[in-house]
């Protein structure tokens, strides 16, 4: 690869008869939820004289996607945690070819030769990485966010005509060199980068393209990713100046914690389940685990023995973790030990039809990386702000855990979430809510759901409730999913 300085935007027109023969590609499929259409996605690929290995890395899906995709001769591979970023890195890890083309697991309608196309550049050694042009013209997000952004910061990269298509083909070498976006930002942002190490770029035409689109309600999400990542890189190189950006994220990234958000992502399920993090999902607490990593744990023992309301000792805890950079506390997130049997259930009770979630008086920055790491579909947790990476200090409640002010069951608890969802009048209604706890701080949320259960009690409180169920671990409410419909 050549530095920037020098470094050439290559465009390879395709000709269709004219492919490359050597099996030397390894397909990676990203795939989530795709039993629709990933049989004939592997099917085609392996039909490409380029193709030397398919490989499906499944997100932990809940439908037939991985049986189907082996059915027809891929390889699969489970992915490490959640995150359409973390299973191209692991597709890469598990590659055996130099050469990797990126498929998605929704495709339909192909034409011949794809991979052989996406496949020659890299093979003749004339492009590092290259990007699909297809007919379809582009999307909503490219149209209104990636292109115009593209062109202001990374005007050498504007003329591409999908920057956030997820059909790529690039050197493993480089794909295993940088670090990928988690989000829907990942190819938009594994574009810039790979131009910024100083890849050769290439954009090779494979005609006209059938996928599924993006829901509606996902579009202002994707919007937001794209326009972080786009952001984040052009000050990482020099083309941005402008802190207010890093200050939009942040605001980006609360919106993703509150209640509206999560419940427009419920799409008809009438069951919810709802999993405590602390003691519970995990082993140990995390702001304990969180303040061995900092040093500070002699001050948050002295915080946890004080008589201050919950509220404020909420805000005391988040105080005393002020200038700690983003990265220890994702860190510490992604170490915690997930109690045995957790992922099984949780994709089982997905399959069973629930919307899961896990829920955390703690922060949201590591009870969403907790969730992704378990394969559920969302989080609920308090907001730590962040300025330019680095805790402020200053702590947000999630309103969810606040009722409203003129029940007289208003409260700071976590039995408000419960209702947050009871009253959601988004149709169809919740007919049904598990939760599983550990400690005091979960007693009425266990008692306000259908169906309450207790692992690893910390309080007598909860064992003296009959209408909460101990359980020894996570699998033996496996055999209590086969008695729910979905």
């Amino acid at each position: 690869m050549k530095s920037t300085e020098s470094q050439q935007i290559s465009v390879h027109a395709s000709v269709p008869g004219n492919l490359t023969t050597l099996a030397c590609a390894s397909v990676v499929i990203p795939a989530l939820n795709e039993a629709k259409h990933i049989g004939e996605v592997v099917a085609y690929a392996l039909a490409d004289p380029a193709t030397a290995e398919v490989i499906v890395v499944d997100d932990s899906s809940i439908d037939d996607t991985a049986r189907l995709a082996r059915e027809a001769g891929a390889r699969v591979v489970t992915s490490s945690m959640l995150g359409k970023g973390v299973s191209m890195n692991d597709g890469a890890t598990a590659a055996n070819f130099e050469c990797i083309v990126y498929l998605d697991g929704d495709l339909a309608n192909l034409r011949p030769g794809i991979v052989s196309q996406l496949s020659k550049p890299l093979h003749e050694n004339t492009a590092d990485f290259v990007k699909a042009r297809f007919g379809r013209s582009g999307g909503r997000v490219t149209e209104l966010t990636a292109k115009p952004m593209l062109k202001v910061f990374f005007p050498e990269l504007a003329h591409l005509a999908q920057p956030l298509g997820g059909i790529i083909a690039a050197k493993r070498s480089l794909v295993l060199a940088l670090n990928l976006e988690d989000g829907y930002g990942v190819d938009v942002a594994l574009l810039i980068d790979a131009y910024l190490a100083g890849a050769t770029i290439g954009e090779v035409d494979i005609g006209l393209l059938e996928h599924d689109s993006q829901p509606l309600e996902d579009l202002a999400l994707m919007a937001n990713e794209v326009s972080r990542a786009i952001y984040i890189r052009a000050k990482q190189a020099g083309r941005l100046h402008v802190e207010q950006v890093i200050a939009m994220y942040e605001n980006q990234r609360q919106v993703a914690a509150s209640i509206d958000f999560i419940q427009s992502l419920r799409r008809g399920r009438r069951k919810l389940l709802l999993l405590d993090m602390d003691g519970t999902v995990t082993t140990l607490r995390y702001a304990l685990e969180l303040a061995r990593y900092t040093g500070n744990e002699a001050v948050l023992s002295e915080l946890l023995d004080s008589t201050d309301d919950a509220v404020t000792r909420s805000e005391r805890i988040a105080e005393s973790f002020r200038f700690i950079h983003k990265q220890q506390f994702e860190a510490v997130a992604r170490k915690l030990e997930i109690r045995p049997g957790v992922i099984r259930f949780v994709n089982q009770a997905r399959r069973a039809g629930f919307f899961v979630g896990v829920i955390s008086d703690s922060y949201f920055i590591a009870a969403d990386i907790v969730r992704r790491r378990i394969f559920a579909d969302f989080a609920i947790a308090h907001i730590l702000t962040f300025e330019n990476d680095v805790c402020s200090g200053q702590l947000s409640i999630n309103p969810a855990f606040w009722c409203d002010q003129d029940s007289p069951e208003a409260g700071f608890d976590k039995v408000n979430v419960v209702r947050c969802f009871r009253n959601d009048t988004n149709p169809p209604r919740i007919e049904q809510i598990w939760a599983v706890g550990d400690n005091l701080n979960d007693l009425e949320m266990l008692l306000a759901a259908d169906k309450g259960f207790v692992i690893d009690s910390k309080s007598d409180e909860l064992l003296r409730e009959p209408r909460i169920e101990p359980i020894a671990d996570f699998d033996s409410l496996l055999r209590q999913l086969d008695t729910v419909g979905s």
